[in-house]
């Protein structure tokens, strides 16, 4: 073995942790410095807790929050463009077509979104003067405006306009 290429050593080198814990055992350094010791790391001790360098959790739990934010206003959004009591009109349906729904009970988007429920075009084109073509404007319209028919799902991405998703 050659002589001094090795570190000194010590036995009694003292480790401090930053909970104020100290103990001593074999090492190169006389004195060693620690973050975390098993008497505070989480899994030995059950607790949760977050150690935070230099903010990063706070600014990830703040982009949580815009993000949260920013979807909450998106749902607001839709949730005004699609109001159960939206009147026919301001769907672009025709008088003469208004006129007949109003005949039928269907005054509102609601009603044509219950009639398609309740039994899909069929329940539409039951009523004497509604064609096929009304009633895809109809849908069309209805889709435009962000309403979810019957039997058609939409995804995550369809849901939440592309400006706001910045997150």
């Amino acid at each position: 073995m050659s002589a001094e290429i090795h570190p000194a050593w010590y036995p009694e080198a003292v480790i401090t942790c930053s909970c104020g814990n100290s103990w001593t055992t074999g090492a190169t350094v006389p004195s060693i410095r620690t973050d975390i010791c098993s008497n505070c790391h989480p899994f030995y001790t059950g607790e949760q807790r977050i150690v935070d360098t230099e903010g990063q959790v706070d600014r990830f739990l703040g982009r949580l929050r815009e993000r949260d934010r920013i979807r909450n206003e998106a749902d607001l959004r839709r949730l005004a463009r699609t109001p159960p009591d939206l009147p026919l009109a301001e769907l672009g349906v025709g008088t003469r077509y208004i006129t007949i729904f109003a005949k039928h009970d269907i005054q509102v988007a609601q009603k044509v979104l219950d009639a398609l429920a309740s039994g899909g075009d069929e329940t539409l084109l039951a009523i004497p003067g509604i064609g096929r073509k009304v009633i895809a404007d109809l849908k069309r319209a209805l889709r435009q405006r962000g309403y979810t028919l019957p039997g058609e799902e939409t995804t995550e991405e369809e849901a939440i306009p592309e400006s706001s998703n910045t997150a």
